[in-house]
């Protein structure tokens, strides 16, 4: 399959190169060229289906044309060692439990995902050429991106990784999942917010000298191979749904707590294809531009606002560009599907307070944006599903002061935790950043 530029400047790319590219040569993102609708049939009997089935189906429609069968099985089956559950929480609200993989936050399924095709098509590469040379993976991070990648990557041949990521604005336990791995792993601490992070990786992408010195990548939402496999969880989310009986004819209500607006995507490219989401609702924290977008027609990108849930905190989010490319540009068409919501700390703690009192579910401050939504605006004869898109422990300081709990933190968390930090200190500035890469 090719794949074109959301900018419509650049010539169509093979999945490999858009994979390896990470962003057009024009600045845009890469969009497949077709999007496939799956059979009836898969949709009838969905339900008698395990995750891993679910999600080769699913892949086989996006890179089935690229990867040969028994590979991409592979790839499929070993990203996904892990369940995702849907888990009821109160009246007909679900939690899409995203956080049970090796670094407890839903990027794990696109990070794992990614660094097997990428390494599939390295060795590919490897073979027709004999170029051993080492494919440089750079990736902004507001928190859980980083860790997620990190790990995905960690030991993998032939790929190197930088992590880029705003000093003093991810939690503790974020930060040890990237900063304490070394090995092929590198930690990039920038005087910054997240949007200079990404700048600086978009940057990085343009410049010619670098791009002739080193082979270059990312591994943030923007490339194709990070965000499209996030599909798979909206399907096995409806498969779980439907084989409890908790859809019967009830039209099914997605709320995703959105920050950079990968997620969301790879969901609406999941109705798309068939899936049958009736809406989605974009839940933001106080960086609303998108939910600014809806009231008005008019996008304004701005500076981002440090908030109590900070993996949402983007003022210009990248996929904004994919979710237009996929609507044509129709106001009208994006708004007839999705709503948005927004909420400030001072909501989102009363919302996490609220639920725990309610229903004893802890809600981390991203899901909390999440629910909340689906409180709001699910309809009466609907069911409702918000991604928990991280595990509470991630965040214990902040849920802990919130609840009043002592959230217990996973044996995998910890071992984390009591790793040493090791990173680089950077200035917000290309120049530096380029001449760090230029001295690799």
């Amino acid at each position: 399959m090719k794949y074109y530029s959301t900018n419509h400047k650049a010539p169509e790319a093979t999945l490999r190169e858009a994979v390896e590219k990470g962003l057009a040569p024009d600045r845009g993102l890469y969009m497949p060229e077709v999007i496939k609708q799956l059979p009836q049939t898969f949709f009838d009997n969905i339900d008698k289906l395990s995750f891993q089935e679910i999600a080769f189906e699913v892949a086989k429609a996006f890179f089935g044309e690229d990867v040969d069968e028994e590979s991409l099985k592979h790839i499929v089956y070993d990203t996904l060692a892990f369940e995702t559950p849907v888990v009821h929480v109160n009246d007909n609200i679900y939690a899409l439990e995203l956080f049970h993989g090796p670094t407890f936050a839903f990027k794990d399924v696109g990070a794992r995902f990614m660094a097997r095709l990428l390494q599939y098509f390295i060795r590919k590469d490897q073979e027709k050429t004999g170029d051993k040379r080492t494919v440089n993976v750079l990736v902004a991070t507001s928190g859980d991106t980083g860790s997620a990648v990190a790990n995905g990557f960690l030991g993998v041949d032939g790929i190197h990784v930088y992590v880029l990521y705003p000093k003093g604005k991810v939690s503790k336990i974020q930060e040890s999942q990237f900063t304490t791995l070394g090995h092929n792993i590198t930690a990039l601490e920038v005087d910054g917010v997240f949007d200079d992070c990404q700048a600086l990786v978009k940057s990085a992408f343009m410049d010619k000298e670098l791009t002739d010195h080193m082979i270059l990548t990312s591994a943030n939402s923007i490339n194709v191979a990070r965000f499209l496999p996030q599909a798979f969880y909206y399907f096995n989310a409806y498969a779980q749904l439907k084989r409890s009986g908790a859809l019967k004819d009830k039209k099914l209500t997605v709320c995703v707590p959105s920050g950079n607006f990968g997620n969301i995507t790879a969901g609406l490219f999941g109705a798309k294809m068939g899936l049958p989401v009736s809406h989605f609702i974009a839940a933001n924290n106080a960086n609303d531009v998108f939910y600014n977008y809806l009231q008005t027609g008019v996008y304004t990108p701005m500076a981002s606002k440090q908030t109590l849930a900070n993996a949402m905190d983007v003022g210009a989010p990248s996929n904004f560009a994919r979710i237009l490319d996929l609507y044509h540009n129709s106001y009208e068409a994006i708004c007839k599907d999705i709503s948005g919501a927004t909420y400030p700390d001072d909501r989102i703690r009363e919302t996490m307070k609220q639920c725990y009192k309610e229903t004893g579910y802890v809600l981390d401050p991203h899901g909390a944006c999440g629910y909340q939504a689906l409180k709001e605006q699910l309809p009466a004869d609907g069911v409702g599903v918000f991604l928990e898109t991280a595990h509470p422990a991630k965040f214990k300081e902040k849920v802990d002061a919130i609840l009043g709990t002592d959230i217990a933190i996973p044996e995998r968390l910890q071992a984390f935790m009591r790793g040493k930090k090791q990173s680089i200190e950077m200035p917000n500035s290309f120049d530096a950043f380029k001449k760090f890469l230029l001295s690799q």
